[in-house]
């Protein structure tokens, strides 16, 4: 479940990004961060309040040993609903940061009562030469059980992509996700910032037939972003993140 407006609004092909939305995203992207971070995101889906999103994240980075990340997550409605809590680790090793990451969920769904699954899930990210970013996510490497009526797991996923920044004020990102039930999609997203502290976005993802634009601007410690998508059928998303760095 990728969260953060930055990341919704390139197509979510953000594997390769550092900082607090990297706890969800990619969890070795936290092992970069020099502050501590919090943030709060939420997203709502085809205009419909039963596919409502809301996320709490924090970060804290400890010198010489690593990043600590907290994610609480909400999805849904009294009739279907999921929720999580995780915790997750970070460490910059010279240019690679390695990352894991445990979730606990709760599934519950009206009139069935509820279901509890751990996951677990590793990443790393590099810069493999200066502006080229590599970054890979395995997310529910234990293909964590929701029920046995046909064995229903949480869905395990793959992806890995690249980041390239040409020249300071333009990111070019790609990646592909591989879900083990699925055929993999392929996401791509433009980053360009006018002036420094002013971001334009858009990106695409294939196997969903997704569009996606956005804006986000920094404000001293505190970082707004702000995310549209538009699916050919379904209708229109809209995604909203605020990130305060604390120096």
């Amino acid at each position: 479940m990728p969260v953060g407006a930055r990341a919704a609004a390139m197509g979510n092909a953000s594997v390769t990004f550092p900082g607090l939305w990297a706890l969800q995203n990619n969890v070795a992207g936290i092992g970069k961060a020099e502050n501590p971070m919090a943030g709060v995101y939420t997203e709502n889906r085809f205009g419909m309040s039963a596919f409502t999103t809301v996320c709490f994240l924090g970060i804290y980075p400890v010198t010489d040993v690593g990043t600590f990340g907290l994610s609480m997550s909400r999805f849904g409605d009294e009739l279907f609903s999921r929720q999580s809590l995780g915790l997750g680790f970070g460490h910059q090793i010279g240019q690679f940061s390695l990352g894991a990451k445990a979730d606990l969920w709760q599934v519950s769904a009206h009139g069935l009562g509820s279901k509890k699954a751990f996951s677990f899930s590793v990443g790393v990210q590099a810069e493999v030469i200066p502006d080229l970013f590599f970054g890979a996510y395995a997310y529910n490497l234990t293909q964590a059980k929701v029920a046995t009526f046909q064995d229903e797991r949480l869905p395990t996923i793959m992806k890995a992509g690249l980041a390239y920044r040409p020249y300071q004020k333009l990111l070019l990102s790609a990646e592909t996700e591989k879900d083990i039930n699925y055929p993999a999609d392929l996401k791509a997203g433009i980053e360009y910032k006018p002036v420094e502290k002013f971001a334009l976005r858009t990106g695409f993802s294939a196997q969903t037939s997704t569009t996606t634009f956005g804006a986000g601007f920094l404000a001293r410690f505190l970082q707004v972003d702000y995310a549209l998508g538009t699916t050919t059928l379904l209708g229109l998303s809209h995604h909203l993140s605020i990130s305060y760095t604390h120096n």
